[in-house]
């Protein structure tokens, strides 16, 4: 029987997680999926995943897939670490990134000053063009002002560049030739046009886009090219997979090309995956809730089914609009708030946790690594939530010494002894999830009791519990290897690329026809760029499209049935406008855009079923240990190693279930059963059923 091994890497900011299984070739059966964890290593990023290989003692000659997800565009951006760009742009627009929106968050803040573009007013120089709004070319590009361009950038250190013209969405021709003849007189930059990423209207955000993305690009290559090199050197064959947001895989050169779509590449891939595991064991809708080191991300999964959308945005919160990315990302909300999150106060001594975090160097202070600011971590450890003695799987001895110096500075500030402090860094910490998690539920129209609530990541069975509690949600999930959740999605992912392309159509008599012809031509573009990558079968097709009512500003994601007609899609378009802003008009709908996902599918590995020795649930018993809940203060809890129990057992809170990289706090009056696959389920005032 052949086997060969398929592996995935996620690198987030405090571990890089590999998980890999065996699968028989010929059936496709996968064996028992197997995790490990690493330290990230910033900013060579590519060494935590070399060192999670070599960890693990995987054979890379025996690997016939490898999918990788990292934080490195984020990370980039958010940290300013990109490549110095410059921006060319038609004449009279130089300063669209400046102007922005005026959608300020913080309408009463008179102080308040829209973020600082990523290009400086220097480094955004214009070219004479012009097409208008029909996508008729009105004007030439003057290429001869491209020489006295080049010359400036190449003084000013520049090496990439962005070019966003006018209406380019609608007709690239301009874009094309510029930025052709800007990669021959600059064969050393990076030169992205904004056609090459995005075929949406909105010039501000069309053109962040296309900044964004260049500013990164040299990050990328480099990236991706060490990663490919380390992991050729020691074996694998092919080249990997990387993940995007949108929860596909691309090829290597596919990224090369638009590397923006790697901006939230790991936590899509942990949103994917709760949706595969939901429609196993028939949970299709969803609250998703990954903790991580340094950041938890929330999703909401409906029927199965992610919703993926282009308003995406970095460094968005109450009091600054961020800058827009115009790229397809699972709809995710994402806060500094994980196990690495530090607690600092105010001016008016009001505790905060997060948005900072120790991160993977020095870490939470339990490390030992230099941390002095108590963390998240290091307060769950103080509480009895975390068995100091299979500490980061048994690894590390906590600092003790450490912990007490790093809350001692805050305790004496808040009059409060260290176990009241982590109490209250624990709950503020859950108190920011909840409000997350409601950004996408109840603000969006859900009602958080319609979901079940699984949870993942590092911290994810940690803080579930509470924050179910808080929601007023019934069941939480923890799948099986919740530590390594978003690695072990890029196994189930398929290879895709998202095409969008605004063309307004009033969706009036005839119209069928003007929108069968719009896909037509996303599905022959997106055929052939499948193709140049080498792909051997033809993709599968699914179609969206973004409407409104005539007159509105903004749309509505419709999915389209194959021969629906008109009449029914706008039925759809009615019934969603409706859940989503509570009403319906009677009149005109119009299309704005055709979003058209073109997927190839890959053979995944199936989750398998945990076997089952008839076990008693004594034997996972490990002992009792005091633990202090959240709301329920402290109690003696029950202590199971969560790899002895096995499918069908169950027991009541308070208790805690460990694993090398996992707890699951369970507090008093809830139940818990293990499924067939190895699950956890808390079942939430049920522990008298």
């Amino acid at each position: 029987m052949a086997r060969r091994l398929r592996v995935a890497s996620d690198v987030g900011g405090t571990f890089t997680d590999m998980v890999w299984c065996e699968v028989d070739t010929a059936t496709g059966t996968a064996g028992a999926v197997q995790a490990v964890k690493a330290d990230t290593t910033p900013p060579d990023f590519e060494q935590g995943v070399l060192a999670a290989i070599a960890k693990a003692g995987v054979d890379l000659g025996a690997v016939d897939f490898l999918a990788h997800g990292s934080t490195v565009v984020i990370n980039a951006l958010t940290e300013r670490k990109g490549a110095p760009t410059g921006l060319v742009t038609t004449a009279g627009f130089r300063d669209v990134l400046e102007i922005a929106r005026g959608n300020r968050p913080d309408l009463f803040n008179f102080n308040f000053r829209k973020p600082p573009p990523f290009v400086e007013r220097h480094l955004r120089r214009e070219v004479d063009e012009r097409t208008n709004v029909e996508g008729h070319v009105v004007r030439e590009p003057a290429l001869d002002d491209l020489a006295a361009i080049v010359a400036h950038f190449r003084a000013e250190g520049v090496t990439a560049v962005a070019v966003c013209f006018l209406h380019a969405y609608a007709n690239p021709a301009n874009e094309q030739q510029v930025a052709a003849r800007l990669r021959e007189m600059m064969p050393e930059a990076s030169v992205i046009a904004s056609h090459e990423i995005s075929r949406e209207w909105r010039e501000y955000e069309r053109t962040s886009t296309t900044v964004l993305s260049a500013y990164v690009a040299p990050t990328v290559e480099r990236y991706v090219g060490a990663l490919r090199q380390g992991l050729s050197e020691r074996g694998l064959a092919g080249a990997p997979y990387i993940m995007q947001s949108n929860g596909g895989i691309a090829t290597v050169a596919a990224v090369r090309r638009n590397p923006i779509t790697m901006v939230e590449s790991g936590p899509a891939s942990g949103i994917f995956a709760a949706a595969a595991l939901g429609r196993l064991i028939d949970e299709p809708d969803l609250l998703v809730l990954d903790i991580g080191g340094t950041t938890a991300k929330c999703a909401l999964i409906e029927g199965g089914e992610v919703k993926v959308g282009t308003d995406y945005y970095i460094e968005r919160d109450r009091k600054r609009p961020g800058y827009p990315i115009q790229t397809p990302v699972a709809e995710i909300v994402e806060i500094g708030n994980g196990g690495g999150s530090i607690a600092w106060v105010d001016d008016g001594d009001k505790l905060h946790v997060g948005p900072r975090s120790a991160g993977a160097r020095p870490g939470p202070a339990a490390y030992g690594r230099g941390g002095d600011q108590p963390t998240t971590t290091d307060a769950n450890l103080l509480l009895g939530r975390i068995d100091p003695a299979t500490f980061v799987g048994g690894e590390v001895v906590p600092d003790w010494a450490a912990i007490d110096s790093a809350f001692a500075p805050l305790a004496r500030r808040l009059e409060m002894d260290n176990a009241q402090l982590a109490a209250g860094i624990v709950r503020i910490a859950n108190a920011n999830m909840v409000n997350a998690l409601r950004l996408v539920s109840t603000n969006k129209g859900y009602d958080p009791r319609d979901f079940a609530l699984l949870v993942c990541g590092g911290g994810g069975a940690m803080h579930g519990v509470a924050l179910a509690e808080e929601l007023g949600v019934r069941h939480v999930i923890v799948p099986v290897n919740s530590s390594a959740f978003s690695a072990w999605g890029m196994l189930l992912s398929d290879l895709r690329r998202d095409y969008l392309r605004t063309s307004l159509v009033d969706l009036g008599d005839g119209a069928r026809a003007q929108v069968e012809a719009l896909f037509s031509e996303l599905e022959a573009t997106a055929t052939a760029d499948f193709a140049e990558d080498g792909a051997q079968n033809p993709p599968r097709f699914e179609r969206f499209a973004d409407m409104r009512y005539q007159g509105q500003e903004h749309t509505v994601k419709v999915p389209m049935a194959g021969a629906e007609t008109l009449a029914a899609l706008i039925d759809r378009f009615h019934a969603l406008h409706e859940k989503r802003y509570t009403y319906r008009l009677d009149g005109a709908v119009q299309l704005v855009n055709a979003h058209l996902v073109a997927l190839i599918e890959v053979p995944k590995p199936s989750l398998p079923e945990r076997p089952v020795t008839g076990a008693p649930l004594a034997a996972a018993r490990i002992g009792n240990r005091r633990v202090t809940f959240d709301r329920q203060g402290a109690h003696d809890a029950a202590i199971y190693d969560g790899l002895a129990l096995e499918t069908g057992m169950t027991f009541a809170g308070p208790a805690v279930v460990q694993e090398p990289s996992a707890t699951l706090v369970v507090p008093p009056g809830h139940r818990v059963s293990i499924d067939r696959f190895g699950n956890y389920h808390v079942h939430l005032g049920a522990a008298e059923a």
